[in-house]
């Protein structure tokens, strides 16, 4: 499934898995070489976790702690194969998978994905039914795994690969995340301004956090490729662990051998690949028998490096926008990308918070950076700018910046 904008690869037959997503020549996902053209049924996998690749739909919690635990195994869940059918084409062209139930969890899985005809935007509808006479709970996420390998680097990885997401003000947790498995005290991660942020390095970990906005930023720094994924974040719900966002690192790990003694297993790119996995996380729900529950979340391929401070609807924040004053014109600058074509306009506004004019600043598309320099007129009375997104349907599609106007030192 395609448009000018992005091209989808689903293989319903491994799990209902997309397992590609390319845009602008960007191919964002990890495909497992190991599996490449290959199917193991459940039967054949006898208990074993078959990774393909690529995004699909998880059960939380994870475990084997009772019969509300997924234990992770490729079960029909995971490993069944899906029907696929085709729900509408043209301006906008949706796809269906199906999945049978699946006897462990009692869940069967449905997802529609859609994308229209206008920008790279990605939709997801994600359908979970009781497949049982009974009731259960269950929480669903959406996991996706990037592709972290680098054909240019020695070791063949991508140094500079960032995942991000904002912290809840007021977090559960310590530190502001969780580190749920790997290295405590793994210098992969950090919080700065309220903002998570990993940058990936080669050992395993998985890291929970309690994200308020419920959106994640996956940045490739070597060339600036993003994608931005958003959930529907519900204050006050039940979510599993308190982690609304989860981030995995696959990579070594620290074990014990038979003596004891511990050790780094080693590394390789055949047993241990270069990938993460971005998870957005549904509350808890409980399903009466035939009951449905669902989950949408929105993917924006765009673009930007790991200065990225800030994610809005109508794009993402590298540097924030100033306004500065120079006789009858504002000087405008500022670091963005945007999810939507369309123009940049700025909306002016006096001292007393009346809007008293728009001025097109720019085009813009969400396969460019967009480095603001940009000098429009504004009468003396203009105090404070904001600059919005303006798309190809004339629909405001939100601001990215607003600013206050300031005048040079000198000329105060």
């Amino acid at each position: 499934m395609s448009n000018q904008w992005v091209r989808l690869d689903f293989v319903p037959q491994l799990g209902g898995r997309l397992m590609q997503v390319t845009f602008d020549g960007h191919a964002y996902l990890f495909v497992n070489p190991k599996y490449a053209g290959k199917y193991i049924s459940p039967e054949q996998a006898a208990g074993r976790w078959i990774n393909y690749g690529g995004d699909k739909i998880w059960p939380l919690p994870e475990g084997n702690d009772d019969e509300q635990h997924w234990t992770g195994a490729s079960t029909p869940l995971d490993d069944g194969v899906y029907a696929f059918s085709v729900l509408s084409q043209g301006d906008r062209c949706t796809v269906r998978l199906d999945g049978p139930p699946d006897p462990p969890t009692g869940l069967q899985y449905s997802r529609e994905i859609s994308i229209g005809s206008d920008s790279p935007e990605i939709d997801f509808h994600a359908i979970t039914k009781n497949s049982t006479g009974h009731s259960i709970d269950w929480s669903v996420q959406s996991v996706s795994q990037y592709d972290l390998s680098d054909a240019n680097a020695p070791d063949g990885w991508n140094h500079n690969f960032w995942a991000l997401t904002q912290v809840a003000s007021d977090s559960p947790y310590l530190l502001g995340y969780h580190v749920r498995d790997g290295l405590a005290n793994d210098p992969s991660y950090a919080v700065d301004d309220g903002m998570f942020r990993l940058h990936w390095r080669y050992i395993e970990g998985e890291v929970w956090v309690d994200s308020g906005p419920q959106w994640v930023a996956l940045v490739n720094g070597v060339n600036n490729y993003t994608m931005v994924e958003k959930g529907t974040h519900i204050r006050n719900a039940e979510y599993p662990g308190k982690a609304t966002v989860i981030f995995y690192k696959n990579g070594p790990t620290v074990e014990f051998n038979a003596q004891e003694m511990p050790f780094v297993t080693p590394p390789g790119r055949e047993k241990t690949p270069y990938y993460m996995e971005a998870e957005l996380n549904s509350p808890m729900a409980q399903l009466e028998a035939g009951q449905t529950y669902t989950m949408d979340t929105r993917w924006f391929p765009c673009r930007m490096g790991p200065e990225l401070k800030e994610v809005t609807d109508s794009g993402v924040i590298g540097t924030a926008l100033t306004a500065v004053r120079n006789g009858t014109e504002v000087n405008l600058s500022g670091h963005f990308g945007v999810f939507f074509p369309g123009t940049l306009e700025a909306y002016l506004y006096d001292r007393g918070g009346t809007e008293r004019g728009r001025v097109p600043v720019q085009t813009v598309s969400p396969k460019e950076l967009i480095d603001l320099h940009h000098a429009i007129p504004a009468p003396a009375n203009i105090a404070r700018i904001t600059i919005h997104l303006i798309d190809s349907h004339q629909a405001d599609r939100g601001a990215l910046g607003e600013a206050l106007v300031s005048t040079p030192a000198g000329e105060r």
